[in-house]
Formats: structure tokens, C-alpha cells, sequence
């Protein structure tokens, strides 16, 4: 881990992220981490030869580029909830449409605390660009942001969810959006079967201690 220039800061948010992830369960206000991750799309670049008896199928290691898209990634860890949306771009429109669709996903919740990266497309004023003046407010009215700090992205718990996205359904190619949607949904929809969970076990006090040379000094 590299600290940014200001140490004072990493620190800041790094505590105020950990003091979340530690405060006990409120279905009123749910912590929701939020995170970005490409996807390169490769088709067979010569047909597969198919299983026989005593043989599995053989696949050539040539294979074709068939684009990118993006995948926006939502884990509620203490109950255990993920879904993915895959979109074309990672632009600030498809960032404040993603954040719309998040309030939507939660009605009847007074407030819902995000714990996303400091990126450049992660902006309020980005639902200005994108809805109208009244909605924009709307959408942020229901938003509570925690950014992670510079280099402090290990501190996004959908950081997990993507490892384990990508070690078990994406360690294959995949050659089009369609099945790529097919695929993230249902790898999404057996982890929401099971309600499995994130057991996050760094604290503030962990930090202190562990992380001691990035706290600023108060006798310098």
C-alpha cells in the first residue's frame, strides 16, 4: 500500500470507512459498498473440439476480442446482498445511472451509506449532468458517500465480491454482453440464495497499531 501525500487524510477516511463497517446492523440505514470492474470479452478463435468418452473438450488457445464492457458491482455485506449491472462504459452517466438505480433498490430506507473509490466519475455533480435538477436532489438526498482514501481501495468490501466474481464465474471466456449477463446474474442470484456474508475484521484500533507509520506525527 502506497499513502498518498497527505497522510493526515488516508487516515481520515480510512478510520471513518472501518468505524462504519463495525457499527452494528440498521436495515434503516444500510451500508452499501460500490465498485467498478472491466470485463474483456474472447470468443473461440477456432471451434472447440467436443468431449468424448475419457477426454474432456478441448478448446484452441487462440481466441478472438470481442470488446469490453463494464461491470458495476453493489454488495450490502452484513445481509449478504449483491447484484452486478453490466453497461457498455464507466462514463459519470452511467455512474449516476447506477446510483438511481441503487435508491431504487431500496425504497423504504431513510438513508443509504456508500463506501465507493474517490474516481473521478464519482461525483454528485454527476446526476446534475445526467437528471433533472428536482430528481438529482432526490437521488442525493437518500445518499450518504464514504470515499475510500488514495490507494485505499482494499478498504471497499465489493473489492471482495469482485475476487470472488471473478475467480468463480469469469475464469473463462466469455465472448458476448448477452452471456456475460447471463453469467454474472446467475453467479449473483446463487451468493444471494445463500445470503453469503463478509466477515470484515480490521478495526480502527487493527489500524493503529498495524498501520502506525502512515498516522501523522503531532510532535513534528
Amino acid at each position: 500500500m502506497i499513502p498518498p501525500e497527505n497522510n493526515a487524510d488516508f487516515v481520515a477516511r480510512m478510520e471513518d470507512i472501518l468505524d462504519l463497517y463495525h457499527e452494528p446492523y440498521d436495515p434503516l440505514r444500510p451500508v452499501v459498498c460500490f465498485d467498478e470492474c472491466p470485463v474483456h470479452l474472447r470468443g473461440d478463435g477456432k471451434a472447440p473440439l467436443p468431449a468424448k468418452p475419457g477426454r474432456d473438450a478441448r478448446y484452441d488457445y487462440t481466441y478472438k476480442r470481442n470488446g469490453t464492457r463494464n461491470l458495476f458491482v453493489y454488495s450490502e455485506p452484513l445481509v449478504g446482498w449483491r447484484e452486478i449491472t453490466v453497461t457498455n462504459r464507466r462514463t459519470k452517466q452511467d455512474w449516476a445511472n447506477a446510483m438511481h438505480a441503487l435508491v431504487e433498490q431500496y425504497p423504504d430506507v431513510e438513508i443509504i451509506r456508500v463506501v465507493l473509490d474517490n474516481l473521478n466519475t464519482h461525483r454528485p455533480g454527476a446526476l446534475y449532468e445526467t437528471y433533472p435538477p428536482a430528481e438529482a436532489r432526490r437521488i442525493l438526498e437518500r445518499l450518504e458517500f464514504h470515499f475510500t482514501p488514495v490507494h485505499g481501495s482494499w478498504l471497499n468490501m465489493a473489492e471482495i465480491e469482485i475476487n470472488v466474481l471473478t475467480r468463480q464465474c469469469l475464469d473463462r471466456r466469455i465472448p458476448d454482453a448477452a452471456t456475460l449477463r447471463s453469467e454474472v446474474a446467475a453467479w449473483a442470484s446463487a451468493r444471494n440464495e445463500k445470503s453469503s456474508q463478509i466477515e470484515w475484521q480490521f478495526t480502527t484500533e487493527d489500524a493503529r497499531t498495524k498501520l502506525y507509520r502512515l498516522y501523522p506525527s503531532i510532535d513534528d
